[in-house]
């Protein structure tokens, strides 16, 4: 027995001999495929405002020809919802903390349900405006809601590629809202745009029903005291135990409970709540948290004021300044339009997480620049000649779609994926919301103004103004966003706090070099 042992040690002492399998690399994490179906379902309430969108940039064709307004109605008409959703926005920030992300998304669909059949029976325009304004406010509760849920649902090795079916689904939305004009321009007018708008209904209550399947946010459970229900849910969506235990452990700390509180129902610290959160966020923030903001408003600002929304609301007016004259060709033009987002949109998911935020930000942003700059001189062009000019035509369509395309393989995409992320989690749905209500009225502004700026500086000057809005966002972008690729939402603040930080460190190496 005593010789027996003595071999065993020996043999213990001796080296061990490495085999081919230790110097294998390390294996990515598998994507928990619970996790996706959950992420697609929240996203699943973005088509609302996508659908609007596509929807309306047609049916205000047929709305002003059957209700006789004026370019200014339409004006007010197609751009008012982004006022709307303001209210719906931050509304959405309380409500989804108080009653939690997934219920927020049902009041979504509700709302969203009622304000698609007054539009759809809307007698006059003023009875629209109402329809308009309810949808509006379904808008911004979905807008605000569905990115902060999937950020909270996806672990950090896939939130990218998770949370941009945010911007997957407005896509579709859009793609949906076009062919939905196609379709129904066949009725009479009277009838036609009625169709197409009460039409948004459908979604909405198919929507309403799929996310009774979701389960709540584990942060918001945690939260809420509800650690056992957490548990549960990261158990789902984690790629193994482990995972979820270091998950839930990070929550925790965040929340400030105590990693001794192990029970199903805990007693969580009191956190700040309405006004308190409010300074925390606005008023006196800490460096992290105002560079934060800033990142999270400035990408939202930008988002919207490069011109995205001029192009899929008014896409049927470019095209016909561009000398496309039939409705039936302007309408078609915008399916591909639509088309052409929704594809790009899907390739974009697959590179958030490969390629990071910030190389796919920067590359896309440069993209849109040239192409808007293109679109502009096109325009300007046939907007000065005599005759038409075949190639000037095709060039204008070529880069409206080259526009979109890129815009959605990057700035689309990234902007909820970013601004979803970055911060802290006691104050993440109202900086959410925030962020959100700047793209809604950055969106107004835009919108409500493309005709009077066209008829102002003519339509290639409009283009020529969203390029030099670009190229700002451009270097906002490169000097105050860090990449976030592959950090948990528990430790995102450290990245946070160096304003121009991308500055300093070019300086820094200049001094360096002299």
């Amino acid at each position: 027995m005593a010789d027996r042992e003595v071999e065993n040690n020996a043999i213990s002492d001796q080296p061990q001999i490495s085999t081919i399998v230790d110097f294998d690399p390390p294996k990515k994490p598998k994507r928990n495929m619970y996790a996706i179906a959950c992420s697609v379902l929240a996203s699943m309430t973005s088509v609302l405002l996508g659908y609007d969108f596509g929807v309306i940039s047609g049916a205000i064709i047929y709305i002003k020809e059957d209700l006789n307004i004026t370019d200014v109605e339409v004006e007010i008409l197609v751009g008012i919802l982004n006022l709307h959703c303001l209210i719906g926005s931050f509304a959405a920030g309380r409500t989804s903390d108080w009653i939690g992300r997934r219920y927020t998304i049902m009041v979504a669909q509700v709302i969203f349900f009622v304000g698609a059949i007054l539009m759809g029976l809307a007698t006059n325009y003023a009875f629209l405006m109402v329809g308009r304004f309810v949808v509006g406010v379904a808008v911004g509760f979905g807008l605000m809601v569905a990115p902060v849920y999937t950020a909270e649902v996806s672990p950090a090795s896939s939130r990218g590629f998770l949370t941009s079916f945010t911007e997957v689904f407005i896509n579709g939305g859009i793609l949906l809202g076009y062919v939905s004009n196609y379709a129904f321009s066949k009725f009479p007018t009277h009838l036609g745009w009625r169709l197409m708008l009460g039409a948004g209904a459908i979604p909405a209550v198919i929507i309403g029903v799929v996310v009774l399947a979701l389960p709540e946010s584990p942060r918001w459970l945690v939260m809420q005291g509800r650690l056992g229900d957490a548990k549960q849910v990261l158990a789902k969506i984690s790629a193994s135990k482990e995972e979820a235990e270091i998950r839930l452990a990070d929550i925790k700390r965040v929340a400030g409970i105590s990693d001794d509180c192990t029970g199903d129902v805990v007693l969580v610290p009191k956190q700040n709540h309405g006004e308190d959160v409010w300074k925390d966020l606005v008023l006196h923030p800490t460096a992290s948290v105002r560079h934060a903001l800033i990142a999270a408003v400035g990408i939202h600002f930008f988002q919207q004021s490069s011109g995205i929304d001029s192009v899929v609301l008014y896409s049927p007016r470019i095209f016909e300044k561009a000398g496309i004259t039939s409705t039936n060709d302007k309408l078609l033009a915008t399916v591909a339009v639509g088309f052409t987002k929704t594809i790009f949109i899907l390739v974009a998911t697959f590179l958030l997480d490969r390629v990071g935020r910030r190389p796919l930000l920067l590359t896309s942003v440069a993209g849109m620049i040239l192409s808007l700059a293109t679109l502009a001189i096109g325009l300007t062009i046939i907007d000065h000649s005599d005759q038409k000019l075949t190639w000037a035509v095709a060039l204008c369509i070529a880069m409206v779609l080259a526009y979109v395309a890129i815009y959605s393989i990057g700035l689309g995409p990234i902007t909820w994926v970013y601004s979803s992320e970055i911060l802290p989690l006691r104050l993440r749905a109202q900086g959410v919301s925030i962020g959100v209500a700047v793209s809604r009225l950055t969106s107004a502004g835009i919108s409500m103004t493309f005709l009077t700026l066209s008829k102002g500086i003519t339509i290639g000057g409009a283009f020529f103004l969203y390029a030099s809005i670009a190229t700002l966002s451009w270097f906002f972008f490169y000097l105050m966003l860090p990449e976030t690729q592959d950090r948990t939402l528990e430790n995102m603040e450290g990245l946070f706090g160096n304003f121009g930080w991308k500055l300093a460190k070019f300086r820094k190496k200049n001094d360096e070099v002299t």
